[in-house]
Order: C-alpha cells, then sequence, then structure tokens
C-alpha cells in the first residue's frame, strides 16, 4: 500500500493563498488586457483624427498661400509674391498624398478627397497660373477682363464648401468611436466588479475548509489527550489522527513519548528491583546466582554464565562463578584468558558485545522436550574503576532488544562496585585469620630485627663514607666533563681557521697562478715566434736557446696547472662531470699522443685491448685522459731502453671483491701501464703516492720532476670512484695498474671500495688474465705541430687587444701583426670602451680580465649592454684559471675563453673560428 502523501497546515495555507493570488493573476491579466484595448482606440482617436484635422487645414492653407501670392503678383508685379506662390503648389500634393493614405480605411471620405483635389487642379489649370503668365506678359487688358469675369472666385467657394462638408464628417466619426470607447469602458468596470466579487467567494471558501481542516483535527488530539490524563497514570492509550499534516506529526511525536515514558518506568523499575537485590550477600558466587536468575527473568534470557577475575601466574584468568539453567554443569567452560574467544575479547576491549547471527555449533538450550539452538547472545564486561573484575554471558531464545541491552548495561554499571565491595569483605574476612597467625611469628621475628637494626646501623656508616667518595668522584667528573667542553670549542675554532685557511690558500694560489701566468704567457709567445724564426735572422744556437725557453715555459706551465689541480682536489673543489666515454678510440688517442715519445727514446710502445671491453663507458674523460697520460709520461720518463705497455681490459666477476660488487656499476675496467725501466724498491711504493714525493734523490737529480703526478693521479682515481694499485721490482719495471668503475648512475663514496684496495691488488696480481687481449699494432708516425697561417681571414682585420701587461701586449700585438692584422691596443676597460666609440669598429676583441679601473668582466658587459654591440667577437683571455672562470666570462658577454699562457696555434683557431662566422 503506498504511503500517503504528508499535506501539512503549511502547506494548505500556502496553497489556499496561491489560489487566491491565481485569481488575482488571472483578473489583473483581464483588465490589463481591456485597458491596453481601450488605450489603443483612445490613442488612435487622438493620433487618427487630430492627424486628418491637422492636414486638411495644412491643404487649406496652401491653397490660400496660392491665392494670396497670385493676387499679391498681378496687383504688384513683384517677383517675391510668388515665392508663397510656388512652395504652396509644390507642397499640397504632399500633405494631400498623405492624407488620403491616412483615409484608406474610409473609402468614402476618400472619394471627397478627390473631388476637393479636381477642385484645387481646376483653379490652377483656370485662375492661378494663366493669370501670372498674363501678368508676366503684361498683357493688363486681358487680366482685367479676366478679373471682371472672375471664374477663380466659383472655385475657391467649392473648394472651402468642400473641406467643410469633409471636416463635418470626420467629426462625426470621431465622436461615433468616442461613443463606443465609453460603452466598452463600462463593460470593463462591470467585469472588474465581478471578479472581485469570484476572487472574494473564493478566498472564504478557501479560509473555511483550512480552518475547519486544522481546528476539527486539533480538537480530536486534545480529547484523546485529557483521556490519557484522565487515566490516573495508565499510559496504554495512544492518540488516533487521520489528518496527514502536522497535526498527525503532533500525535505521533506524543505517542512516542508515551512509549519513551513507559519504557523509562519499566526500566527504572527493574533497576531499582535489581539493586536492592544485593543487599545482604557476603559471598561472590551466591551474588553471582542471584544476578543471573533476577536478571534472567527482566530480559527472558534462558541461558547464562557469570565469570569473576582471579591473578594466577598466567596473568589474569576469569572463572565461572555461577550459571543459569546449567546441564549438569557444562554451561560454558569453566575459565578463560583475557583476549581468549569472543568472551575474552570483549573483555580486552571493555565494550558490549551483541550476536544475533549465532552459528548452529554453539550452545544448546535445555528444556523438557528437547534442546533449542538460541536466537541471540549478549557479553557484557564489568568494570570497577576502568577495570574489567568480571564477565557476563547470556543467551536468548529471542533477540535482545535496545531497552533489554540497555537495562542489563544500567545494572552492570554498579554491579562492579558491588563485585569489589563482596571481593573485599572476602578478602578482609582472609586477612583477618591470616593476621591472627602472623602475630605469633612476628613476636619471634622483631628479636631477629633487632639484632638486624645494630648490624643496618653499621652497614649505613659504611654506605655514608662511600657516599662521600662517590660526591668526589662526580666532581671529579664535572670537571672533566668541561675541560672537555672548552677542548671541543677549541677543536671547532681550529677547524673554523683551517676552513679559512682553505679559502686563503685556494685564493693565494688562484692570485698565483695568474701572477705566474702573465709573464709566463709573454715568453711562451716570444720563444715560440723566435723558434720559428720566420726572418731567418738567428743562428742554430739562438734557435736551440729559444727551444729551450719555450720547453722550460711549458714544464712551468704544467707544474702550475698540478699544483692547482692537487689544491682543487684537497680542498674539494673538483668537479667531476659524468659523460659518455668511447673506449674504442682510446688506443688511437694514446698512440696519437705518446708515438713520438717512444720514437724519440727508442722505447718500443705496445697497447693490447681486450675484446670484452665496452665501447663506452661513464666516468669523467678529462680526469681520466690526465690519469693515463701522466702514468704514459712516467713510464717513459724512466725507461731508457725496452717496451712500455698498455692494457686495457675488463675485470672478470669471478675476480670481482665484496666491496666492488656493491658499487651501483655497470663494469670494472682494468687499465695497466708496465715499463721495462728502473723500477721502485717496495718500501716506497706508497711514499711516491704522496705529493712532492720521489723514490729517491738520486731518481730526481737524474729524471727530474715535482712529484705531483702520481698523487694528482691517485687523487682524480679516488673521484671517479676507483684507484690504482703498484707492482714494481728494482731493475725490472714498473707496472701501474687503474682500476675504474663505469658509473652510468651517478658517482660513488670512495670510501665504500678503499677498503678493498689491497684485497683487489693481491687478488689482481695472483689471478691469470682469462680475457683475449688483442694488440693493436700501429705504424710509429711523429706528429709536428705546425702553425697554420690563413691570409686570406686574418688579413686587414682590425683587432683590438685589451690587457694592462705591456709584455703581453707585446707578444700579441708582433704575433697577430705578421698575420696581416690590424691592431690597437687598450690598457683597461675604459680606454677599451673610449676607442671602441671614437674609432672605426673593429672585427674581434681579445680581452683579458684582472685589470685596473675597470675589469674584463664589467667591460663586456658594457660593450653588449651600451653599445649594443652584440654581435662583436670577444675571447676573453686570464690568467687566473680557477673554477667557473670559463662560465662567468661566458655570462658576462665573452663570446669564447682561452687561458694563459697561450698557445698561438690554439688562439689563431679559435679566432679564425668567429672571423669566419
Amino acid at each position: 500500500m503506498e504511503k500517503k502523501m504528508s499535506f501539512g497546515i503549511k502547506s494548505k495555507i500556502i496553497i489556499g493563498y496561491l489560489i487566491v493570488i491565481i485569481c488575482l493573476f488571472i483578473a489583473f491579466i483581464v483588465l490589463n488586457s481591456q485597458i491596453s484595448s481601450l488605450q489603443k482606440e483612445r490613442n488612435f482617436i487622438i493620433d487618427h483624427d487630430i492627424e486628418v484635422h491637422d492636414l486638411t487645414n495644412r491643404i487649406e492653407k496652401h491653397l490660400l498661400d496660392m491665392e494670396t501670392g497670385q493676387r499679391g503678383y498681378i496687383i504688384t508685379g513683384e517677383a517675391s509674391y510668388l515665392e508663397p506662390y510656388n512652395s504652396a503648389a509644390s507642397s499640397w500634393g504632399k500633405d494631400y498624398n498623405a492624407l488620403y493614405q491616412l483615409l484608406n480605411n474610409n473609402p468614402n471620405q476618400q472619394e471627397k478627397l478627390e473631388k476637393i483635389k479636381g477642385s484645387i487642379q481646376d483653379w490652377i489649370e483656370a485662375a492661378g497660373e494663366p493669370t501670372i503668365a498674363l501678368k508676366k506678359e503684361n498683357n493688363t487688358k486681358e487680366l482685367q477682363q479676366f478679373f471682371e469675369k472672375d471664374p477663380g472666385r466659383q472655385y475657391m467657394d467649392d473648394i472651402r464648401s468642400q473641406f467643410t462638408s469633409f471636416r463635418n464628417v470626420e467629426k462625426k466619426s470621431t465622436e461615433t468611436r468616442a461613443t463606443e470607447l465609453d460603452e466598452k469602458n463600462q463593460k470593463i468596470k462591470i467585469g472588474l466588479y465581478g471578479l472581485l466579487l469570484f476572487v472574494t467567494l473564493i478566498s472564504l471558501a478557501i479560509a473555511i475548509v483550512l480552518s475547519n481542516s486544522i481546528v476539527n483535527t486539533i480538537k480530536e488530539v486534545t480529547q484523546t489527550i485529557k483521556r490519557i490524563t484522565a487515566s490516573k497514570g495508565e499510559l496504554k492509550g495512544r492518540i488516533k489522527v487521520r489528518s496527514n499534516d502536522e497535526i498527525k506529526d503532533l500525535g505521533i511525536a506524543t505517542n512516542a513519548l508515551l512509549e519513551n515514558i513507559e519504557e523509562r518506568n519499566w526500566l527504572q523499575t527493574n533497576i531499582a528491583h535489581a539493586v536492592t537485590m544485593y543487599q545482604g550477600i557476603a559471598s561472590v558466587d551466591k551474588l553471582a546466582e542471584k544476578f543471573l536468575f533476577t536478571i534472567s527473568e527482566m530480559t527472558g534470557a534462558s541461558f547464562g554464565a557469570f565469570y569473576v577475575r582471579e591473578e594466577n601466574d598466567k596473568g589474569d584468568l576469569f572463572v565461572k562463578q555461577a550459571a543459569f539453567a546449567d546441564r549438569k554443569g557444562d554451561a560454558g567452560r569453566e575459565s578463560f584468558l583475557i583476549g581468549e574467544g569472543l568472551i575474552g575479547q570483549a573483555a580486552l576491549e571493555k565494550r558490549n558485545l551483541l550476536i544475533n547471527d549465532v552459528p548452529d555449533t554453539y550452545q544448546l538450550i535445555a528444556s523438557g522436550l528437547g534442546d533449542v539452538k538460541p536466537k541471540s547472545i549478549f557479553i557484557v564486561p564489568v568494570l570497577f574503576e576502568d577495570e574489567v573484575i568480571a564477565v557476563i554471558e547470556l543467551a536468548s531464545l529471542h533477540e535482545f532488544t535496545v531497552l533489554e541491552q540497555e537495562l542489563i548495561s544500567q545494572v552492570i554499571e554498579t554491579l562492579g562496585l558491588t563485585i569489589n565491595g563482596v571481593i573485599r569483605r572476602m578478602e578482609i574476612a582472609r586477612l583477618l585469620k591470616e593476621s591472627q597467625a602472623m602475630t605469633e611469628e612476628l613476636q619471634a621475628q622483631s628479636e631477629e630485627l633487632q639484632t638486624q637494626s645494630e648490624e643496618l646501623q653499621m652497614q649505613s656508616e659504611e654506605l655514608r663514607m662511600i657516599n662521600e667518595q662517590l660526591e668526589e668522584r662526580t666532581k671529579d667528573a664535572e670537571e672533566k666533563s668541561f675541560e672537555l667542553e672548552a677542548a671541543k670549542e677549541d677543536l671547532e675554532e681550529k677547524a673554523h681557521q683551517l676552513e679559512l685557511n682553505s679559502q686563503y690558500k685556494s685564493e693565494f694560489l688562484a692570485n698565483m697562478s695568474h701572477e705566474l701566468r702573465t709573464p709566463l704567457n709573454s715568453i711562451l709567445i716570444l720563444s715560440e715566434m723566435l723558434e720559428e724564426n720566420a726572418a731567418k735572422t738567428l743562428s742554430e744556437d739562438e734557435e736551440e736557446y729559444a727551444r729551450i725557453i719555450h720547453s722550460s715555459g711549458k714544464d712551468l706551465l704544467a707544474l702550475i696547472n698540478d699544483i692547482l689541480d692537487l689544491s682543487k682536489v684537497e680542498s674539494g673543489k673538483l668537479d667531476v662531470l659524468l659523460a659518455e666515454m668511447n673506449m674504442s678510440e682510446l688506443p688511437d688517442q694514446i698512440e696519437r699522443n705518446f708515438s713520438h715519445v717512444a720514437e724519440q727514446k727508442k722505447v718500443q710502445l705496445k697497447i693490447n685491448k681486450a675484446q670484452d671491453v665496452p665501447d663506452i663507458i661513464h666516468t669523467d674523460e678529462k680526469r681520466f685522459q690526465q690519469i693515463v697520460k701522466n702514468l704514459l709520461s712516467n713510464a717513459f720518463k724512466f725507461t731508457e731502453s725496452g717496451s712500455v705497455t698498455v692494457s686495457i681490459q675488463r675485470v672478470a666477476d669471478h675476480r670481482l671483491t665484496t666491496a666492488m660488487r656493491t658499487v651501483d656499476t655497470d663494469c670494472w675496467l682494468e687499465i695497466a701501464v708496465a715499463d721495462t725501466g728502473i723500477g721502485i724498491p717496495k718500501e716506497k711504493h706508497q711514499l711516491i703516492f704522496e705529493a712532492f714525493q720521489q723514490a729517491d734523490g738520486a731518481t730526481v737529480r737524474k729524471y727530474g720532476g715535482t712529484g705531483l703526478g702520481l698523487s694528482i693521479c691517485s687523487e682524480f682515481a679516488k673521484l671517479l670512484g676507483g684507484w690504482i694499485s703498484l707492482s714494481s721490482e728494482v731493475g725490472k719495471g714498473s707496472t701501474f695498474t687503474l682500476y675504474l668503475p663505469s658509473l652510468s648512475n651517478g658517482l660513488v663514496d670512495y670510501e665504500k671500495v678503499n677498503f678493498a684496495y689491497e684485497e683487489v691488488a693481491v687478488s689482481v696480481e695472483e689471478a691469470e688474465p682469462e680475457a683475449e687481449i688483442t694488440e693493436i699494432d700501429h705504424p710509429v708516425q711523429p706528429v709536428e705541430p705546425s702553425l697554420q697561417n690563413d691570409e686570406n681571414v686574418f688579413q686587414d682585420k682590425r683587432v683590438l687587444i685589451v690587457d694592462d701587461d705591456q709584455r703581453n701586449i707585446f707578444a700579441l700585438k708582433t704575433a697577430l701583426a705578421k698575420q696581416g692584422m690590424t691592431i690597437m691596443t687598450a690598457h683597461n676597460g675604459i680606454e677599451c670602451l673610449e676607442m671602441m666609440k671614437n674609432s672605426e669598429p673593429f672585427d674581434l676583441i681579445l680581452m683579458d680580465i684582472m685589470m685596473p679601473q675597470m675589469d674584463g668582466y664589467e667591460a663586456m658587459q658594457k660593450i653588449r649592454g651600451e653599445l649594443k654591440l652584440v654581435d662583436l667577437p670577444i675571447i676573453a683571455l686570464t690568467a687566473k684559471a680557477m673554477k667557473n672562470d670559463r662560465e662567468k666570462c661566458l655570462e658576462a658577454g665573452a663570446s669564447d675563453y682561452i687561458s694563459k699562457p697561450l698557445d698561438l696555434n690554439q688562439l689563431f683557431s679559435v679566432m679564425r673560428v668567429w672571423l669566419v662566422n
């Protein structure tokens, strides 16, 4: 059956008002329509009739103007009188057409207008135009004869008579429309009064229906409430309401209130009965039996068990104290631990547990006729001071109602206190018995305690002395902690000082590098020019002197670079740029760089590369090449005869140590440089990897060198995640082996593999090489550097040299002038800007960085910014070859960057690129 739709008082009132409003709205629409119709007719009368009369008067006026102008011209002969005549003659036709169109719904009036038009045209043709023409001809005689007859007067009289008849008809038509309009207005008034009466009747009917619906329903509810009140506390009666509105909701709410009050009365009565039941019970088992019987009677439970907490070695154990409807003592388990089963879980979580979907295997409830499965189980923990001291489980053949659950929960709230009181009384009785037995034992022990008291006094004295000693040691410990704190602060201060020293050292090396490279730049350029002897003015000895000067300058430059590299490594400011490196090109690179050295020293160069070496590895190619070059340079330096062998192979998997396997790498490479030179004593193997150290003084005197190469190689190898091992025997030669990982996934911590260095070295020395080694034979051809001159590129190019050092200016100016270039010089950035503003444009600028007044950075920025010369090639030249110098120069506006001392081949190559572009 569908639920009846609720139709409340508010809805009824709103609908009534809506009906009244709709009726008023309809009346308003009808009235507005009638008023609009009246307004249109009124406007038609006003606009149409007025326009007709206005046009009629204007036509008569035009005709009067024509007559007046005609007569004035005939009498005076002045042409000015013809102006109103001509104007009226051209205008009356327009007004006539407008009037004719306005009367398109009145054919009779249009016929009259046509007659008027004919009369006007007859007057013009018979009296107007002929007389004016006679006057223009000055034919006075004919004019006099014409006016003696004067036919025009008759036309005028006819026209006026026709207009009077026309206006009378229009006036009658206007009066007829006004009368019809009055009749419609009267009908609208009558209709308006009728609508008002209709809306009033509808409103009264709706008000009566709504009021009766509301009042009658309220009366029924009031009478029902009075009957319930007169029943002296009997709450069985209920309110019945037939309407489906708010009054019904009020009745339903009142019935719910009565049911709630009735339930509360039942609940309070049973709670009071249960509380009074506890009085006089002195044992827990009696209390449990009484409670189960009473609560089962109140709730209709058919089965129950009562468990009380006891403490034992296993923890809190809940033991069954009583059962209801027990069948041979099998009503539930005898005991359980907290958290064991559903009942144990309820005790653990301290919350009630209701189960209505009881499984078939649950304990059956026995009766005289058989066993019945319960439908609902209710497990309730009993709390005292937020601790579970008992658990009650009830089973029923029906589901426990919410009211029964609330009854059990409220009774349980006071049951915890009662159980605790009973347990306390039982405990007091037990303790009383035990205290009587213990009193006798205490009397016997009192004498022993007295003896022990004397011993304790002696021990307390000893403890006092020990305590004093401990206090003294505590003071000593505090003093030492203060000393440690002071030492810590001192160490932090020294660490800060070391950091400042490292910074000062870096700045000192940078400035010293600049100061050394600046004069060295002039030495190398001029010595190279002297060595070439382009003018053929030097003797062979002088050319040799120039070669020695140039070679010494390069050695000094290498020493400066080694010191700077070592300083960067020690300060941790050396960047490692990982990228792909082509290992297949390494043998050719070694051949190109060292074949001429091998030929000069008459030493055989062998290069062996295994087949399993990958073509591509990931590492810093620049640092890798520097390590290989240093190792090969040392090998050739200390080998007078025999051979230098380079072996490149992949470390086999079975040779990898545990530490090497932990590194995230694609593979490990082994690059060995073996020579047949002088060898190194075993006790010097570690020493030679330290800075400025060689095997002995004789080696320094005979072969030279600073002892930095191997130190730099070792540090670079660590940065790349590898290391260098040494195997050498005096008089037979040395083998330096570089172990290097392919770092495709980024840098590794060298400390992870450093501790395995000795293990790897031993395993590598003992293992036999298994990879197939392919010897690469290359013809040894010396590669002689040559200075290339491209006259077509450099000829007549204007170059500006900006440098504060006259030696550099002289060297560069001399070298560039020989190439056919026009050279201009400036000593700082300010002079450079002035020359660029006041002289012809330059093709290229060589810009030094460190200059007084305005340095190269600022000068390049102003050239690019203020002078807007964004395409002019600017090559930055600096002797301060420190970290990020190249990036700083390019950001300031440099097109390219070369560090001093300059290599003329490199300089000309860079200039050629920018001049061609």
